[in-house]
């Protein structure tokens, strides 16, 4: 094959090594100082977060003081298996990461209001730390400014009615799987899973807040020392594990007389807890966000595959949520309604559209990567829709 450069003459051919040479190296500094910039970018933002590290049975630091207002936290799982963390107002949870994967790290940004809180480091068996957040002006002013309540004392009600209703469908769902196991059939309680489990996913956002009951009904094996073998793995999730993965009932009984008593509880505690406005749309979006950011990685329903119910669960209680709100939107966020609507709207089409010709929702092992990311994506947009509300009410910065 001939040389395409051999009719260049030497002269000409010089100058074209010399300007390769110069693109080079121009192309080279490009690179250099955009690995600069972004190096510089990286260390300025670091500057304004607070980092904790998750060792095996402890964070570092575990006293943390921050003033009120927005704080980011970076939590860095140093440890060697996934945990969660989080900030507790006593028995609620503020702000929550799932699932960090080890030797990586996720950022919380947390809207934190004065006063003295709990942490959680890793294991569910590991010590808690603590964060003071102290008072500053701008807490102060915000308190100050806080909107006339009377427009949601309607919306507030009824959402304690939904509880209540989807409280006592959750008790009477679980009783059933409860009694097919204590019966020793299998296939019946394969079969009353589903029913108990998206129940509870309805209401989840509001279960979330209670720390201590949602660990018991609802934690995955991640979050025990010994996981699937830990004898405190215990709610949903051992049952889940018992019924499709060991298709057992082996030492599910005492489990599921458990998760009766836990989920009565909770139906207590979510109508006798007090829930501010700010709240109500906040849980929603955290829930729906974490399905957007973990959750549609199949870790959640692991054994079972049920995944899509859960999530068609999910967005039933978002939507309760903005129905009830709809009325005060309509007054103070009326352009906010038709973003909201709309993303609710794509991600229920999303999920319709993975039903088999049954009707039902595949399993979610049958749902493919592309698949997975569109309703990661349109999860993600429904959460940012939902965060617009609390501004345009104003009730942001409380």
């Amino acid at each position: 094959m001939s040389n395409p450069n051999s009719g260049m003459p030497p002269r000409a051919m010089r100058f074209a090594v010399i300007g390769s040479a110069v693109v080079l190296i121009a192309a080279g500094g490009l690179f250099y100082y955009a690995s600069k910039t972004a190096s510089a970018k990286r260390q300025a933002n670091a500057g304004d977060e607070i980092v904790v590290n998750i060792h095996p049975q402890s964070c570092e630091p575990n006293a943390l003081t921050v003033p009120a207002g927005r704080t980011s936290f970076r939590i860095v799982n140093k440890s060697e298996r996934a945990v969660e963390w989080e900030i507790l107002d006593g028995v609620l949870v503020v702000e929550e990461r799932e699932n960090i994967a080890p030797g990586l790290s996720q950022v919380i940004n947390a809207n934190l209001q004065p006063g003295d809180y709990a942490i959680t480091c890793g294991l569910l068996s590991n010590p808690r730390g603590t964060l003071h957040v102290t008072p500053t002006a701008a807490s102060d002013a915000a308190a100050k400014a806080r909107p006339s309540m009377v427009a949601f004392i309607g919306p507030l009600s009824e959402y304690r009615v939904y509880l209540s209703s989807q409280g006592n469908a959750l008790i009477h769902a679980t009783d059933d799987l409860a009694q097919a196991i204590a019966a020793g059939d299998l296939d019946k309680a394969r079969a009353l899973y589903l029913p108990a489990r998206s129940a509870y996913q309805r209401l989840a956002p509001a279960a979330q807040r209670l720390a201590e009951l949602d660990n018991g009904i609802n934690a995955r094996a991640d979050y025990f020392e010994k996981r699937e073998q830990d004898p405190q793995f215990g709610g949903f999730h051992r049952l889940e594990y018992g019924l499709f993965q060991q298709n057992s009932l082996e030492g599910l009984t005492p489990v599921a007389q458990r998760l009766q008593a836990d989920v009565a509880t909770l139906k207590t505690q979510l109508l006798a807890q007090t829930l501010p406005p700010e709240q109500l749309v906040l849980i929603v979006s955290r829930n729906i966000r974490s399905l957007a950011d973990v959750r549609t990685n199949g870790e959640e329903e692991r054994y079972s595959h049920l995944d899509l119910n859960g999530f068609a669960a999910n967005l039933e209680g978002a939507r309760k949520v903005v129905d009830l709100l709809r009325p005060v939107m309509a007054k103070s966020a009326a352009d906010l309604l038709p973003k909201v609507d709309s993303a609710v709207a794509a991600l229920d089409a999303q999920l319709n559209a993975l039903r088999g010709s049954d009707g039902q929702y595949l399993p979610y092992d049958k749902v493919g990567p592309d698949q997975r990311k569109q309703i990661a994506d349109k999860a993600k947009a429904l959460a940012d829709a939902l965060d617009g509300i609390d501004p345009a009410l104003g009730l942001s910065g409380l």
